[in-house]
């Protein structure tokens, strides 16, 4: 895991430096992330080339947290786990921090740590990271925004007092910043956001000791042996389609007599991006996923059910706005009584406009940007005697305003937070108004 003691320390710049670094070296990696944040996935994908996973304590339990790193990690030579915020920054105090995620996996921790206008008082501070709970393993130190040689030399003479490695550092580089927190939604931005992975990788394979954090941080017998048992994989390559923990099996839904599985059709592309990776897999289990863009395609995909994401409609919403086809489909689809699920973008996407240019026009709400203001948190609500978890992240409202946490119309249920439901099967069919036939 890399952590720090805050956030600003650049995690997120190391941890794509770390992943691409490892990845030349021949290395299969498999990134992880720590909390519900959307964009450091996204970002994670493009270091590794393969898929982020969210790892939560707070909406899932710790057998589930288990289980998918078992899952998703067992065929990769290495796994790292970007933590968020400072290392026990939790939803309550330390609940659901990224120590708790350690912890639980029991993966050692390498602690980043800012360089800005310090030098030995950092010896007391990793000591601190150090002992302040012993269950969690900080393997190492790596220091980050250093500007001088004078100054690292007294930053690892604090590491060797407060008895922790120092496996390298950063320097103080002006170009080691992220382009754009809106990735992917121009190719110019892909472009800058490759530019800096390649980058970091360069200046980790320089200034860290590769050699020395992958000995210190391979992983114990008991964490081996954990993700070995856990793990329900046994072949490279096979995909996902069962999660051990369920509170009950899922067979495929199907349409009813003489049907097939059930069609799911899910909203990605530039706009529309938030999603877990283990929530599509659950999806997996009901019946046949596909893709599509409401900014690029023509038609809407024959589903039974459609699933509209968060993301950047707002940024997008005159094109939005010009593909009339599809938002046409979609109120049709609604209007018959189609299946709706639609978190916080998606649900701006089901609203009569955003700031003026028009959208599916399914629900009585303007979505706007106007007076934007942050609303952050996690989420938790009892729907059919299910307790759902979820996080909400967003700067728009809408006039009027809308109920939390959903609104309700026919088939289809909408509202501003994100949900987790992988972990058990009943918060999926609650949540998607299913059931079995």
């Amino acid at each position: 895991m890399i952590a720090a003691p805050s956030s600003g320390c650049g995690k997120t710049t190391f941890t794509l430096g770390l992943l691409r670094a490892l990845r030349n070296r021949g290395f299969s990696v498999q990134p992880f992330k720590s909390g519900p944040d959307y964009i450091d996935p996204l970002f994670h994908q493009m270091a590794a080339g393969v898929e982020s996973v969210n790892l939560d304590t707070y909406m899932s339990s710790p057998t589930h947290v288990q289980t998918l790193f078992g899952c998703y990690g067992s065929d990769a030579d290495a796994c790292v786990v970007e933590a968020a915020m400072g290392l026990f920054d939790g939803a309550d105090g330390p609940r659901g921090s990224a120590a708790v995620v350690a912890e639980v996996l029991d993966v050692p921790v390498v602690l980043l740590v800012s360089a800005k206008a310090v030098a030995y008082s950092v010896a007391p501070l990793i000591y601190g990271f150090r002992h302040f709970n012993p269950r969690l393993r900080l393997a190492g130190v790596v220091f980050n925004f250093v500007a001088s040689d004078r100054q690292l030399a007294t930053l690892r003479r604090a590491c060797e007092d407060a008895g922790v490695p120092c496996l390298g550092y950063l320097p103080r580089n002006p170009e080691l910043v992220i382009p754009s927190r809106h990735l992917g939604l121009t190719l110019q931005e892909r472009e800058k956001t490759e530019q800096l992975i390649t980058l970091a990788a360069q200046e980790v394979a320089a200034h860290i000791d590769l050699d020395r954090l992958l000995e210190v941080t391979y992983r114990t017998d008991r964490a081996y042996e954990l993700n070995k048992t856990l793990s329900p994989l046994s072949r490279k390559g096979e995909s996902l389609a069962v999660l051990d923990n369920c509170a009950q099996p899922l067979p495929p839904l199907t349409r009813g007599v003489g049907g097939g599985s059930i069609a799911i059709a899910v909203a990605r592309d530039a706009a529309f991006n938030f999603t877990y990776r283990a929530n599509i897999d659950a999806l997996r289990k009901l019946g046949e996923v596909s893709f599509f863009s409401p900014l690029q395609d023509a038609a809407l995909p024959p589903c039974d059910l459609l699933y509209l994401p968060g993301g950047y409609p707002e940024l997008f919403a005159e094109q939005l706005a010009g593909n009339r086809a599809m938002r046409e489909q979609i109120r049709a689809y609604a209007e018959s009584g189609g299946r709706v699920l639609a978190e916080c973008g998606g649900f701006m996407y089901l609203c009569r406009d955003i700031d003026g240019q028009p959208m599916c026009n399914i629900l009585p709400y303007s979505a706007t940007m106007q007076g934007a203001r942050l609303h952050l948190g996690y989420r938790e609500t009892v729907l059919n005697g299910v307790t759902l978890r979820g996080h909400e992240f967003h700067y728009s409202t809408t006039i009027p305003e809308a109920p939390t946490p959903f609104v309700y119309y026919k088939n289809v249920r909408a509202g501003y937070p994100h949900w987790y439901w992988a972990d058990d099967s009943q918060k999926l069919l609650s949540l998607l108004m299913l059931n079995y036939n």
